[in-house]
Formats: structure tokens, C-alpha cells, sequence
């Protein structure tokens, strides 16, 4: 898995599939969201953009849109979607605005993907940079057996 990212799983549905409590069964499902994904890479290739604003999208002074940004643009205010003008106007001159590398990104992706592949035998990819992925698992005594390849 490429590191430094910042990756949440957010278990969001549970389900027992089994009333008998020495084979139940949990169904978990899963959401992978890579935050500020673009950004995050960005910060990565260029380990001295790390701790400045960095905005990935349209130039400044041109029509257009933050497609993402990092933390550090956060703090600002500034968002995806947003227009460049006004994330131009909140941010410090010495913001760094990128324009997207999209073949990169999703190189980075199905590295990503592919780790979570051998997490889960169910990977839906959502976009780029999210994902479902199932798990189940069954109960046995007091800890709790992963059999998500037996699903």
C-alpha cells in the first residue's frame, strides 16, 4: 500500500446471517474513502510541498475549479468544487496550485484497490480514490474467526 495516506474504514451496515449463537455469522460492510487523495500523492512525489497548501485543479486567474486540496488548504476554508477564484482568494501566496496528473493518480489507485483486494474477496470500486469492500465473519467461542474468503 502506498503510504501516507490517510485512509479510513468506516464500517457503516452489520448484519447476523444465522440465529444459532455457535454459527453466527456478521456481514461487514465497508467504506474506503482516500481523503484529499490527489493532493496526498502530490505531497508524496514532492516531499517539499509537505506542510504547505497545495491545491490541485485549475491555475489561478483562470475559470475553473479545486478538484482537491491538502489539509493544509483546509484550514482555509477551501474545498473540491470550489471555484479558483475564491480558493485563490482565501489562501497564502505561497499555496502551491497543480494541475491534475489523472495516469498517476490512477496508478496509485489500483495499488490502492489491489491491497484491498487481498483484504476483502468483494471489491466494489465507487471512484479513483473509494471503495466497498465486504467482510464476514463468524463467531467461535469468545473471539471472533475472519472467514471472508468462505463467503
Amino acid at each position: 500500500m502506498a503510504a501516507g495516506y490517510n485512509r479510513q474504514l468506516k464500517p457503516f451496515f452489520c448484519r447476523k446471517t444465522s440465529r444459532s449463537p455457535a454459527r453466527a455469522m456478521t456481514r461487514l460492510i465497508m467504506h474506503v474513502d482516500l481523503d484529499a487523495f490527489y493532493a496526498a500523492i502530490e505531497q508524496r512525489d514532492h516531499p517539499d510541498w509537505r506542510g504547505l497548501p497545495v491545491v490541485v485543479g485549475a491555475e489561478p486567474g483562470k475559470r475553473g475549479v479545486v478538484a482537491t486540496c491538502s489539509y493544509e488548504a483546509r484550514r482555509y476554508g477551501v474545498h473540491s468544487a470550489m471555484p479558483i477564484s475564491e480558493a485563490a482568494r482565501r489562501l497564502s501566496p505561497d499555496t502551491l496550485y497543480v494541475r491534475p496528473r489523472v495516469e498517476d493518480y490512477a496508478r496509485v489507485s489500483r495499488q490502492v484497490m489491489g491491497v484491498l483486494e487481498t483484504i476483502s474477496p468483494v471489491v466494489e470500486k465507487v471512484s479513483i480514490d473509494e471503495a466497498y469492500l465486504r467482510r464476514s465473519m463468524r463467531s467461535g467461542g469468545s473471539s471472533v474467526r475472519d472467514i471472508s474468503s468462505g463467503d
